[in-house]
């Protein structure tokens, strides 16, 4: 049970994107819309409850033959097949989402309503399945039994100590294993500059030379720097310093709500203080950057902003699992994202100063309510077990806020679509360009991820004027596409037969593409490396006269409460 509940969270980490603009009103129209139309057609109604009935009908006389999906891990215990109480309860339910479904689809509504509907009625019915309680839970029932009850008073135990110190959200992680600096985040390193907005950290070089260009790796606004560095098996940063980079990477500050004026221009006004910090204390004429999630978004705006700027700083760019070019139908909860919703959210961001992490992560988690909600409320409270202990979730669990008039910005790049246009909208103190980038590009997709799916990343591809574009699509999802180091005997990815310009669409190069067995780091290594000059004799210390080397790595900011 632990290692599957691993494995479906860590696909569904916290990740920025337009979910931030889902709101109540958003949901109550989708409900809405659905009595509307069940009110407009009395026959119809009759139709389906006539329908309904006979499926109770089959049920109760035994003739059912409605099942579970076979994959469907709510129902994998055999009682549910066995015990014809059982069966007939799943029957039940079932019947209930069979209808559902069959009456959605011939409702009158549009795809974009009918998607709406159909992703509300979901959640609705994955809230009410029987295996969310004791007495409809074969498994928990056991439990009980062989505990001689014990497992009710640890249940018991972990909803009150979530309740009193998670803000009432099921744990999805032990916390207590992990310690920064210990047994997560220990590659060794110092912060060399540090202002109201972020630390830099340079990590100590590990070979006896290095190549002259660095990189700079920007990470998410909400979440911690340190995914870059989980643990020394499957740390992003230890892999570029046992191949010779010079590793820098930000550390954004948690922001408090006296800080929620932090806007794009900002964040992006500090990745320059970083870059020109970093070059200062390299010597390098260049410097390359790598960024994941809404640090791509930053990235591509600071590469946008530095163009127009004709500053020259900017080396290779990397964009992992990052919408550049969203679209409504991407993500599943895309249908419920309206303009109405997106102004409600900036005005609201704006009165609140900041977006609680806590509050993002809450308003996630109900996106994926079976996976990310019920898997952990039969796991922690039923079965009485601990939540597992799995460091990419812990992670995940130390959440930042996100400052108002950041995701205002946010809000408006995905609005907008301001990276698809070519000098049409404005912001950062200039006119968004893409086209006018010519940096070479590697771009990462997750073939799983649900949160920034692999087309839409593949899209980011079209937008830049790079004569040097690679993508890269990893078999996993969203972070862990990205944690995907060697060693894995499962991992694969794909990649683009001939070299040469990217066709238009995700289809096209899916079909001009080999699978390639293993991680896809030694192939980006051998990218970066290809990009990073000549090699010279690593630096004795970190930092110089200019940037003298403060606390050690991870920093400050990392830890700093709010």
């Amino acid at each position: 049970m632990t290692t599957e509940l691993e494995n479906e969270a860590a696909q569904s980490t916290t990740a920025l994107g337009p979910l931030i603009g889902l709101t109540r009103e958003d949901i109550i129209g989708a409900v809405a819309v659905l009595l509307r139309e069940t009110a407009s057609d009395p026959q119809r109604l009759m139709r389906h409850s006539q329908a309904m009935g006979m499926d109770m009908i089959q049920i109760m006389t035994g003739k059912s033959e409605l099942a579970p999906h076979p994959k469907d891990k709510r129902f994998m215990d055999p009682a549910w097949r066995y015990n014809p109480f059982m069966r007939a309860g799943a029957q039940y339910y079932l019947a209930v989402q069979k209808g559902m479904a069959n009456w959605l689809e011939e409702l009158d509504l549009d795809d974009l309503e009918k998607d709406r509907a159909r992703f509300i009625s979901n959640i609705i019915i994955d809230s009410v399945a029987p295996t969310n309680t004791l007495l409809g839970n074969p498994t928990a029932q056991k439990r009980m039994i062989d505990s001689g009850g014990l497992s009710l008073i640890k249940g018991l135990k972990n909803a009150y100590t979530d309740l009193t110190q998670n803000k009432g959200m099921v744990s999805q992680v032990d916390k207590r294993p992990f310690k920064l600096g210990e047994n997560v985040a220990t590659s060794k390193g110092s912060v060399v500059l540090r202002t109201e907005m972020m630390e830099l950290i340079q990590y100590t070089p590990t070979t006896d030379e290095v190549y002259e260009i660095p990189q700079l790796t920007i990470p998410p606004q909400i979440n911690k720097m340190y995914i870059n560095d989980l643990s020394p098996e499957k740390s992003i940063v230890k892999w570029q310093v046992d191949n010779g980079i010079q590793t820098f990477v930000i550390s954004w500050r948690n922001p408090s709500k006296e800080q929620g004026v932090w806007d794009m221009a900002d964040y992006v006004r500090s990745c320059r203080e970083a870059m020109e910090a970093v070059a200062n204390i390299t010597g390098a004429k260049k410097v390359n950057v790598s960024a994941g999630c809404s640090g791509g978004q930053t990235a591509a705006m600071l590469a946008s902003k530095m163009t127009a700027d004709k500053d020259e700083l900017l080396g290779a760019l990397t964009l992992m699992v990052c919408v550049l070019h969203p679209k409504q139908n991407d993500i599943e909860a895309g249908s419920l994202i309206s303009e109405n919703g997106l102004a409600l959210a900036k005005r609201r961001a704006a009165k609140q100063g900041v977006i609680k992490g806590d509050d993002l992560a809450r308003g996630f988690a109900w996106l994926r309510p079976n996976d990310l909600i019920w898997n952990y409320v039969i796991n922690n409270y039923l079965l009485g077990e601990d939540p597992p202990a799995f460091d990419v979730l812990f992670w995940n669990a130390d959440a930042t806020n996100l400052s108002a008039s950041l995701m205002g910005d946010f809000l408006t790049v995905f609005e907008t679509l301001a990276f698809t246009k070519t000098g049409e909208v404005e912001m950062v103190d200039h006119k968004i360009d893409l086209s006018k980038v010519k940096s070479d590009l590697f771009i990462l997709g997750g073939v799983t991820d649900h949160i920034t799916p692999w087309k839409a990343t593949y899209r980011s591809t079209q937008l830049f004027g790079s004569k040097d574009v690679t993508y890269v699509l990893s078999q996993s999802g969203h972070m862990q596409a990205i944690l995907n180091p060697p060693g894995n005997p499962k991992a694969k990815f794909y990649v683009q037969k001939k070299k040469g310009k990217l066709p238009d669409t995700a289809d096209e190069w899916l079909k001009g593409t080999e699978e390639v067995a293993g991680s896809w780091w030694p192939y980006w290594m051998e990218w970066i490396q290809a990009r990073a000059g000549d090699k010279k004799p690593a630096p004795g210390k970190l930092g110089n006269k200019n940037h003298k080397p403060l606390d050690p790595a991870p920093g400050l900011y990392v830890v700093e409460e709010v």
